[in-house]
């Protein structure tokens, strides 16, 4: 969030700073070039082997730096809201069925909500990244549904 702060200041003067708030609200998904995707290939594979190899070394602390470093890369090339909306929303869609399938259908509903987001995008001529924010939502609302309707060894205990 700090990143994207200190980028609304830099933009506050620019003439074109509406379209780069845009793009980083909104982002560019579709046009995201391979050139720009190795550097922050790297990077995550670097954080990934960080947080593997040293995971109880580096604590809570390593895990919000490598956290923050890979969440602002990603955010620079799609956007904040579909960044977020892509950790937060299948991550709250699969608490509400057992451990054992939560990471199942966290992905599930990720990967329905991106499907049908970029299908609706292309068809409807609709921004990329936000149809896909709304298809997120959309899939979580229909995760929460089948939450209700599957048998009890498939639903988590709610408080």
């Amino acid at each position: 969030m700090v990143a994207a702060s200190v980028e609304l200041l830099i933009l506050a003067n620019n003439p074109h700073g509406g379209e780069h708030l845009k793009d980083l609200l909104v982002g560019q998904i579709l046009w995201v070039s391979t050139a720009s995707l190795i550097p922050v290939a790297v990077l995550y594979a670097v954080a990934l082997a960080i947080w593997f190899g040293f995971r109880r070394r580096i604590g809570q602390a390593g895990f919000y730096i490598l956290f923050a470093l890979v969440v602002t890369q990603s955010v620079q090339l799609v956007g904040i809201y579909l960044v977020f909306a892509s950790l937060i929303v299948p991550a709250l869609a699969a608490r509400r069925f057992a451990e054992t399938y939560r990471l199942a259908i966290g992905y599930t509903v990720g990967l329905i909500g991106y499907v049908v987001g970029l299908a609706a995008s292309s068809i409807f001529d609709l921004p990329t990244g936000a149809v896909i924010v709304v298809s997120l939502l959309l899939t979580f609302l229909a995760a929460i549904v089948l939450s209700l309707l599957v048998p009890r060894p498939w639903r988590a205990a709610l408080a």
